[in-house]
């Protein structure tokens, strides 16, 4: 299969020890190419020199809702420098996790309207990280509508009603090892309700591997089991949902589609 993991963190330090023998798993194994996502400006700055270092690789650059507390005017001037890097191809993550809290959510909130608008402002597409906080990311985003960017609604795990606001507002949704696990009967729905034309898929490596690798660290030659199982609800060929992801993310971010 020709695979794209529209979503991962091989900057992460979890993979410091043997980042490059990831990569040629991922390549082997058919993935292709990849986007990595900036969680603050560190990682960002690692995910910037990363898609220097190979053309396989991508990224998007931004403020996790963890580290929104970190945000200050410079980010949007980081922000703003990166994207005019030949692979940075959009802002992100960014949103609210209310599951955590690691940031106050009204500072979530400030921090999410800045980059949104940002994105919109940069003609970016954003990709959107949304835990447990649905209800006040649709009110923000109707807030905006007419300043809305495009996106994507990484690692979904909305209801089929949320996820049909969300592509009435033309976003993307992305699907991550979730929706391989047992108890993931919402999102199984939605996997089969999201229409061809705006489904990805993703691992956000190294966090929550699919089964059958659950419990082990995820990595992007993982993103064929959720590619795998989302066919199958579907009804077609594991290559069909393939190719429908790919080309999705080569549209959402701009990417040319042939490598």
């Amino acid at each position: 299969m020709n695979l794209f993991d529209s979503h991962c963190h091989l900057e992460d330090e979890r993979f410091a020890e043997d980042r490059a023998e990831v990569m040629a798993r991922m390549e082997d194994a058919g993935v292709r190419r990849c986007i990595l996502a900036g969680s603050d400006m560190d990682s960002s700055s690692r995910i910037v020199e990363m898609t220097r270092l190979h053309p396989h690789v991508y990224g998007v650059v931004g403020v996790h809702p963890h580290e929104a507390k970190t945000w200050t005017d410079e980010c949007e001037a980081r922000i703003t420098q990166w994207v005019k890097e030949e692979r940075i191809v959009g802002v992100g993550e960014f949103g609210l996790d209310y599951y955590y809290d690691l940031s106050p959510r009204e500072t979530q909130r400030e921090v999410f309207v800045k980059q949104l608008l940002l994105a919109r402002k940069l003609d970016m597409p954003a990709v959107f990280h949304i835990r447990d906080a649905h209800g006040d990311i649709l009110s923000l985003m109707k807030a905006h509508r007419n300043e809305l960017p495009a996106g994507v609604i990484h690692c979904c795990s909305a209801s089929v009603e949320t996820a049909r606001e969300y592509l009435d507002m033309g976003f993307y949704i992305s699907f991550a090892g979730p929706v391989t696990f047992k108890n993931a009967n919402k999102l199984l729905d939605v996997a089969q309700f999201v229409p061809d034309d705006r489904i990805m898929v993703e691992t956000d490596s190294p966090y929550m591997a699919p089964v059958p690798m659950r419990g082990k660290r995820n990595e992007p030659t993982y993103v064929k089991y959720v590619a795998e199982k989302i066919a199958e609800l579907r009804g077609i060929p594991a290559e069909e949902m393939a190719q429908l992801a790919t080309a999705n993310t080569c549209r959402l971010f701009r990417i040319p589609q042939e490598v």
